[in-house]
């Protein structure tokens, strides 16, 4: 009857300690493809500095190109207003 406190005991020990997912972008470049792979998973890999190259990654294959949602994107100076 001991036994069965250090069994919960160990069991709410082993889920607190179970370790977080990776994220699911990898990669720091602007442009990321995802592919697709058999049984439905996808993998997306930000690998790509422009999107001709990713488009060229992924002709023929299950994927697609989009923009790197965690990169930072450069800020454009403010426009003034034209004088007249």
């Amino acid at each position: 009857m001991r036994a069965l406190p250090i069994l919960f005991l160990v069991g709410i020990t082993m889920t607190v300690a179970a370790p977080a997912s990776a994220q699911r972008f990898a990669g720091n470049a602007p442009v990321c493809m995802q592919k697709w792979e058999w049984g439905g998973s996808s993998y997306i890999s930000c690998d790509y500095r422009s999107w001709d190259e990713c488009r060229a990654s992924a002709a023929g294959l299950p994927a697609m190109c989009m923009q790197n949602p965690y990169v930072q994107q450069p800020s454009y100076p403010e426009r003034s207003p034209r004088s007249r």
